[in-house]
């Protein structure tokens, strides 16, 4: 006689993973279209006019004259000495003290379900190094430079390798290929789903438009899962919809759309208490990635003890609380470190680099949040990188006109409103401004007065890029070049850039700070053509004047 199966157990068996696979299939091109939609609409509005009031002419009491000391183009080359390199790695580290908590909680868990305390201490470990495997994508996420992601993963797997060799060599009679499988099972495939999700191009919304689709998909079988066990309820369903002249069909896909439905409401109000929690600083954009990932794993981890008792599906929720007590308890460590003083940077660009300016970007978000914010106008090269998850909720609902700069006191009101204080994570935000195409000049020049370093990517740079020579032009006006630092490689027009500085430096207003130096100097930061991994010792030690 075969055992039947709990109800439970076969719907978190089989709905549940068909609702991550369907919600997984189904979320990664809504997100790429919702991204799609959302770029459209910023460069709509990019190129509308705001109302603000032409700009005011130069003040009479600086006129233009001829500087004493020519400016200089110094290639700069930096040092390795910059403490900005190193700065994620304290929290690095409490990410993976509290990846080895959710380690030891789901290997205990594991032992109380299937009732094997005589467990040898190798396959003991083996279970713990499978459990630990999120920790290296987190370390990746939140510190590891993309030349040494695949340098943790050979770590991380020579360790497994030793482990499996050690138990294959106490139990002959294992098959070489068991413990891999089990391994592949269980990590295989929420690895595969994060992969995509996880993706520079759809980070910033992945993991919400994931969840909300794992939701609703999962809502939408649970109806016919309910009825199927409920014999009852079954057939009191059956006879209303006979009455309202339904017929099988209609009604078996009416439940799964009335399913469908009310879970995308559950999973709609779940994004909005998400983005109110961001919008209070009670977690920041990488921690809200980093908390999707373990909430899969655990929940993926899960799935496999539910045969041992329904109630284990609770085991991957457990671990993941304790996961966050940990590292909760890390970053209070971390922020009982003596505070130092946050310094602003303020990033400008040549919009058309497209790849080469999200994975500057991904880096400096990496390293330099760790010691201030960062100012940019929103271009849209990075616009799909940098949406905020509130701003992101709120363009689903209203679109995005609100946050566009509109006019002078509009940009007085958004420049006191800037968010200057650390997440949780002692992780700082990036304040983008969103600009029409009459108030992005002013916005810059605030800013710029505003900001302790400048970082300006000329990268592609040449006669087109008009924008880009006016920035140059307010820079060298308004700003102590010991604060600016020029990217540049071998597709910026140098030529054309040392011809365009110096036909500006002419024209210096003479209240210029830059007017007062004895020698002065532009410097220039050659990361080299196509570089998808900048020198960061010699960008980040470029900006050390500022006092990092």
């Amino acid at each position: 006689m075969s055992e039947t199966v709990d109800p439970v157990t076969l719907a978190l068996t089989g709905v549940l993973p068909f609702g991550v696979i369907a919600g997984a299939l189904l979320a990664y091109p809504l997100s790429r279209l919702l991204l799609r939609v959302y770029h459209r609409s910023v460069a709509r509005s990019m190129a509308q006019r705001g109302g603000a009031a032409p700009n005011p002419a130069p003040a009479a009491a600086a006129p233009p004259g001829r500087p004493g000391s020519a400016l200089r183009l110094v290639d700069s080359t930096g040092s390795a000495d910059s403490p900005l390199v190193n700065a994620p790695w304290p929290v690095a580290l409490a990410y993976a003290a509290a990846g080895g908590a959710f380690a030891l909680a789901m290997t205990a868990a594991w032992l109380v379900a299937t009732k094997d305390a005589s467990l040898p201490a190798t396959k003991l470990l083996l279970l713990f190094w499978t459990y630990f495997w999120p920790a290296v994508l987190t370390v990746n996420l939140v510190a590891g430079l993309r030349r040494h992601h695949w340098t943790f993963i050979g770590i991380y797997f020579a360790v497994y390798a030793l482990l499996t060799g050690v138990a294959l060599a106490r139990n002959p009679a294992m098959g070489w290929h068991e413990l891999p499988l089990y391994w592949l099972l269980i990590n295989g495939p929420p690895s595969l789903l994060l992969a995509a999700f996880l993706a520079r191009r759809i980070r910033a919304v992945g993991p919400m438009v994931l969840a909300f689709m794992v939701i609703a998909v999962t809502g939408s079988q649970v109806p016919a899962t309910v009825l199927s066990h409920n014999d009852g309820l079954l057939r009191w369903v059956a006879e209303v919809g006979t009455a309202a002249g339904l017929n099988a069909s209609v009604l078996f896909w009416g439940l799964m759309l009335a399913g469908l439905l009310a879970f995308a409401l559950a999973g709609w109000l779940v994004l909005q208490w998400v983005g109110q929690r961001y919008r209070r600083k009670r977690l920041s954009d990488q921690m809200l990635t980093i908390d999707a990932l373990w909430l899969v794993f655990g929940l993926v981890h899960s799935i496999g003890l539910v045969f041992e008792g329904w109630y284990w599906i609770l085991t991957g929720f457990a671990a993941f609380a304790v996961f966050l007590g940990v590292r909760s308890a890390a970053f209070a460590v971390l922020r009982r470190r003596p505070p130092t003083q946050p310094r602003r940077l303020l990033l400008l660009r040549v919009f058309a680099l497209g790849p080469r300016s999200e994975r500057l970007f991904d880096l400096l978000q990496k390293h330099w949040l760790r010691a201030g914010d960062m100012v940019m106008i929103a271009g849209p090269d990075l616009v799909t990188s940098t949406v905020e998850p509130h701003e992101f909720l709120e363009f689903l609902a209203s679109g995005v006109s609100r946050q566009f700069v509109k006019d002078r006191a509009d940009l007085a009101r958004r420049l006191e409103g800037m968010d200057t204080a650390a997440d949780p994570d002692l992780r700082y935000r990036v304040n983008e401004f969103f600009c029409h195409a009459d108030t992005w000049q002013m916005t810059m020049r605030e800013l710029a007065a505003r900001s302790d370093a400048v970082l300006m990517d000329l990268r592609s740079f040449s006669s087109s890029n008009q924008g880009c020579l006016f920035e140059v032009g307010e820079l060298l006006k308004a700003v102590d070049l010991r604060r600016v630092v020029f990217v540049i490689d071998a597709t910026t027009d140098r030529r054309f850039l040392e011809a365009a500085m110096a036909s500006l430096w002419e024209g210096l207003p003479a209240d210029s700070p830059n007017r007062r130096q004895t020698q002065p100097a532009a410097r220039l930061l050659d990361l080299g053509a196509g570089s998808g991994q900048p020198a960061l010792p010699g960008l980040f030690s470029a900006l050390a004047p500022i006092g990092l």
